[in-house]
């Protein structure tokens, strides 16, 4: 009882700041769900829905200060209910082989791949044999080689000869989860061409969405022809979300400066364009007294800049990043108009419970972490400073401290997430965002707007040409700050508990009243210590079984020169040591002889064959421990196999030396069978529901 009434008057203390924690509670009911290692049943999540129900029946017992804990873990479940509703209602059939044949499909979007190759997604799609129901809705394909004349354009309807596979999982155990992502974008399947696409239909009338899309596109090539090079390329790409004409160089320039933020259409940009209208209308209005006697000016302005946010939203395709955005600025907009503070945490919270419950997925992406991080932040922090008199200092140099404040509270923030999924840091972000952000807000934004105004009388080009003045000195300066010496550092990928305990801790830090808020330094620091002390694996063994990783004296030495080129690249740079795959094939650490690669690992002999030739004179292992290879393997081998049958089943397989002995961990092993890694998990699923049974426990 005494804990009781501890925590009753805790929590007493909390009360009108515990609206915060919502979207924390909420977003660990959602990581509960993606965490499990199995497909929750019809039962879970009936007794899911009970639970948050007797939560709510309870609330009429509990003491005022007890009340938060029923509703915490409400939300908890209603988390997880989410987080499988959500699952469940984006289910769509997923490629089960590797498919060549005849592809038919309608043009979605078109973007480009990392290896700088124009990428088409499709819909309505037709595979040879293959019944509706087994079909893929929507697939993804890279087009390479020589094109013919046919240009690719949303709405029309094309047929090439392409290589389908299914999504492909982790490329190592714990890493990003690509096949995770694609289930809930709809993908079925993705591959590439070789051969020139050949138009089946033209483009017919379209549905609202591909209507936009359209439009989109046709402002995406106006701007680009009216700004040449580089200029129009950034410049499309913070109007319309098209980033295909952007060259690699330049995108690593950017990332290297830690300004490609800049480039995707997020809060910064939101928060630009309609500060900028909200700015413009309000001083308009004002300009009018026989309006602004009869009208709240101040909330018609808010209003006019929702206007203008929606419209950018649904131009920009309203990807998550632009969603997230969109909803954090329409909450902030919709408080104004509600007489409210704008910039306050419980606006943050609310705008997150709404990403959240929308897209339970998001937690997980650099994205919305890195968002909500930023403003949260800053939020707390300017929050802080407005206890204090800032009268003291000059009002001309007030909006640059509040730059250089607001980037520097910003890149701290988001620092540690950056790295985590990244594995880079910039030193020099600082210097770079001082130098680009304030441009960004007062010229290319500004600008922006000038031009959509102008584009009517034909006289866009005034808007556009300021643009390319501001897009110039960007581009300037993320080519400046990138040549920088040691403007990156690499960084190992952490633990998975690391980001989850920052996140408390900090969280701790700007949600808790009163001194107990400082315990969040415990969790935040043990999360730093966690992060050095993580080890990578040992041995990689990629999921086509015709890569292996050894982790060796110079860092990690590769099996081949070339080929599975982004699983090695994803390794490297996950050791935190990123290098060119033919630099770490040179290294020391594997024999190699021809297909035939073998190394001794701790007390373990590894030996890996590629192609059916070099596995066929292996004898019984030839006296190794683990035998890698990409073809199958015949039975009755004394020695641990993993052929490319096992890796299909296991995914990726990552050897940790422990003990003065060589553990292996697969990514089927953390992972379990869930709806987007699993035919059997979707069948007995289906199987579960029809039944009205409990589904896999």
């Amino acid at each position: 009882m005494r804990l009781l009434r501890w925590i009753d008057n805790a929590l007493l203390g909390q009360q009108g700041h515990l609206f915060g924690w919502s979207p924390v509670l909420f977003a660990v009911g959602i990581s509960l769900y993606f965490g499990a290692r199995f497909e929750p049943g019809l039962a879970l999540y009936a007794g899911a829905a009970t639970g948050v129900l007797a939560c709510v029946m309870l609330l009429r017992w509990c003491p005022d200060g007890l009340r938060a804990l029923p509703i915490g873990l409400a939300l908890v479940l209603a988390g997880m209910l989410v987080a499988g509703g959500r699952a469940h209602s984006v289910a769509a059939p997923v490629l089960e082989f590797r498919y060549y044949g005849p592809v038919e499909g309608r043009v979605i979007e078109i973007d480009r791949s990392a290896s700088d190759a124009v990428r088409l997604t499709l819909d309505r799609v037709v595979l040879e044999d293959m019944a509706p129901a087994r079909t893929p809705a929507q697939v993804r394909v890279s087009l390479h080689g020589q094109q013919g004349h046919v240009t690719p354009q949303p709405g029309q309807t094309l047929i090439l000869t392409g290589h389908l596979s299914p999504p492909s999982g982790p490329v190592e155990p714990g890493g990003f989860d690509f096949r995770r992502m694609a289930w809930f974008e709809g993908l079925g399947a993705v591959g590439y061409t070789r051969t020139p696409v050949l138009l089946a239909r033209p483009a017919e009338e379209a549905a609202a969405g591909l209507a936009i899309y359209r439009i989109r596109v046709a402002i995406s090539r106006w701007v680009q022809a009216a700004l040449p090079d580089e200029r129009g390329a950034f410049a499309a790409a913070i109007m319309t979300g098209d980033r295909s004409a952007m060259g690699q160089e330049v995108l690593e320039d950017l990332r290297a400066s830690n300004l490609a933020h800049l480039l995707a259409i997020s809060g910064l940009h939101m928060g630009l364009l309609t500060g900028f209208v909200f700015l413009v209308m309000r001083n308009a209005l004002l300009l009018w007294p026989g309006f602004t006697l009869r009208h709240p000016a101040k909330k018609v302005a808010a209003f006019c800049a929702l206007v203008v946010a929606a419209g950018y939203y649904a131009m920009s395709g309203g990807n998550v990043a632009t969603e997230r955005a969109f909803i954090m600025v329409s909450v902030m907009l919709v408080a104004v108009m509600l007489d409210r503070r704008a910039l306050t945490i419980r606006a943050v919270a609310i705008a997150a419970m709404i990403v959240l419950v929308l897209r339970p997925e998001a937690l997980s992406g650099p994205g919305f972490q890195m968002s909500f991080a930023a403003t949260t932040a800053l939020v707390a922090v300017f929050g802080f400073l407005r206890r204090f008199d800032m009268d003291w200092l000059p009002r001309r140099l007030r909006p640059v401290l509040g730059v250089v404040l607001s980037s520097l509270i910003a890149g701290l923030a988001t620092a540690p997430i950056s790295a985590a999924h990244f594995n880079q840091v910039s030193h020099y972000g600082l210097l770079a965002n001082v130098l680009s952000v304030p441009v960004m807000g007062t010229l290319v934004m500004p600008a922006a707007v000038l031009a959509a105004v102008l584009a009517p009388v034909g006289l866009s080009g005034i808007g556009l040409w300021l643009m390319g003045l501001g897009i110039r000195w960007i581009l300037f300066i993320a080519d400046w700050v990138a040549g920088l010496e040691g403007a990156v550092g690499h960084v190992h990928s952490p633990a998975p508990p690391v980001l989850g305990l920052l996140a408390f801790g900090a969280l701790v830090l700007v949600l808790w009243q009163g001194r107990w808020r400082f315990a969040g330094v415990a969790p935040a620091a043990l999360a730093g210590l966690l992060w050095l002390g993580t080890e990578r694996p040992a041995l990689l063994v990629a999921d086509s079984g015709a890569l292996i990783g050894v982790l060796g004296d110079q860092g990690r030495v590769l099996s081949k020169p070339r080929g599975d080129g982004f699983a090695a690249r994803a390794w490297l740079e996950n050791d935190g040591a990123p290098v060119a795959q033919a630099v770490a094939f040179e290294r020391p650490g594997l024999r190699i002889d021809g297909r035939r690669q073998e190394a001794r690992i701790g007390p373990a002999r590894v030996l890996a064959v590629r192609g059916k030739m070099a596995l066929a004179e292996v004898v019984d292992c030839d006296g190794a421990d683990i035998l890698v290879s990409n073809q199958q393997v015949g039975a009755g081998q004394s020695c641990t196999v993993f052929d490319i049958s096992a890796l299909r089943e296991s995914g990726a397989v990552a050897g940790y030396l422990r003990d003065d002995a060589l553990h292996l961990i697969s990514v089927k092993d953390l992972t379990g069978d869930r709806l987007w890694n699993s035919h059997r998990a979707r069948n007995n699923i289906r199987l579960a529901w029809r039944q009205g049974g409990d589904g896999p426990q």
